[in-house]
């Protein structure tokens, strides 16, 4: 395999405001954690692109990897330092650049990166949805993604994307938009966390855990009430929610209730910032892990519960089977009525829907990064012979 970039904008970025990972930011770390024997770091800083030394390249997937606050200060002078360095540095062509963050490609600065240094970019392709439902993102992001897009289309050597949902997206947009698309890839992604082993349990009775960043789409709101009409009915019996994400935005309506809202106290228990341990450590215990979204381009959460053998009850979306089969309990996100009937009959211990999940999941496999990365490395060979044609 040939050496390729791996740009780290986005990463560099959240490292250093000390963000907690997103899902595409674990894809992000996945990418790396497979390529970075053979990659270099790319950092686009005022618009122009700056390659990484090998041995700086190194240092830096290091310290994405395994962050540390205490790494922050080091981490800018040692960016710094590769930057100018680079600046000396005689051009390279002719390597494949990956960007799987969705970030940049609405600036034309990254046109005159793909002509200064003559490589060829392949994009990871996470969704549409800023397109096909703007009304669970920030204004102004559907614009921004249409440029992505068609910045996109224009200048790919290659495109990946997150599922065939997502490609089915895709091809629709260019077809709508009188495109052609350049070679592309579905490959299913696994599982953002690493391999730690469970604590014990963290919250007497049973519990179920709401995995995502708090914003409209994921649908909270739903959950939210759901839970009050549970514990006015059930009292102290009622089961736990356990809700694990940073907060978003235009999520006001959520954080009210989960501030203010006094019979959700003590039963509806928030976690912003959650270890990759204790995230482990919640799901393996709870009763399911439950994911409403109204939209996903894929949801890494299913995918991580799963392969932690934590039962699911998701929204009833396309992308959701592609990953998971017949394996969840799939609803419609506005259906309360049907989402309170299955999370009380996975409360029971014995409970023999849960059990009928389990049983469904033991001939289930998994997606894994093994798979994933078999489709790229593949695809990515054939982009570059194609490409040098």
């Amino acid at each position: 395999m040939h050496e390729v970039l791996i740009d780290v904008t986005r990463l560099l970025g959240r490292f250093l405001q000390g963000r907690l990972p997103t899902g595409v930011d674990r894809v992000s770390l996945a990418y790396i954690e497979h390529y970075r024997p053979r990659a270099r770091a790319l950092v686009r800083w005022h618009g122009v692109g700056f390659e990484l030394s090998r041995p700086a390249s190194e240092a830096l997937f290091q310290r994405l990897l395994c962050p540390d606050a205490r790494h922050r200060p080091g981490t800018r002078k040692l960016v710094a330092h590769g930057i100018v360095t680079a600046l000396g540095r005689p051009r390279s062509s002719g390597r494949l650049l990956i960007n799987t963050g969705h970030v940049g490609l609405e600036h034309p600065g990254y046109a005159r990166i793909l002509a200064q240094r003559q490589v060829r970019l392949v994009f990871l392709l996470h969704d549409l949805i800023p397109l096909s439902h703007p009304e669970y993102c920030r204004p102004g992001e559907g614009l921004r993604h249409r440029t992505r897009l068609d910045n996109m289309i224009g200048l790919a050597s290659g495109i990946i994307t997150n599922s065939r949902a997502t490609l089915a997206d895709l091809n629709a947009y260019a077809q709508d938009a009188g495109r052609d698309l350049p070679p592309t890839q579905a490959a299913l992604l696994a599982s953002g966390l690493p391999s730690v082993a469970p604590g014990p349990r963290p919250v007497a009775g049973p519990y179920f855990v709401f995995l995502s960043t708090v914003e409209p789409r994921k649908n909270h709101w739903l959950l939210l009430h759901l839970w009050r009409h549970i514990i006015a009915d059930l009292g102290p019996a009622a089961p736990r929610l356990v809700v694990i994400g940073q907060r978003g935005w235009e999520c006001e309506q959520v954080v009210d209730l989960l501030e203010r809202c006094e019979p959700l106290r003590g039963f509806v228990i928030e976690h912003a910032r959650c270890s990759d341990s204790e995230l482990a450590t919640y799901l393996h215990h709870a009763e399911a892990l439950l994911f409403p979204s109204f939209a996903e381009g894929y949801g890494m959460p299913v995918a991580e519960a799963l392969s932690l053998g934590v039962p699911v009850i998701a929204s009833d979306l396309p992308v959701f089977a592609e990953i998971a089969g017949d394996v969840p309990e799939y609803i419609d996100p506005l259906d309360g009525r049907r989402w309170r009937e299955v999370i009380e009959a996975y409360c029971p211990p014995d409970s023999p829907r849960r059990a009928a999940q389990l049983a469904r999941m033991a001939r289930f496999a998994v997606p894994t990064w093994a798979g994933h990365f078999a489709r790229v490395d593949a695809f990515l060979e054939m982009v570059r012979a194609r490409s040098d044609r």
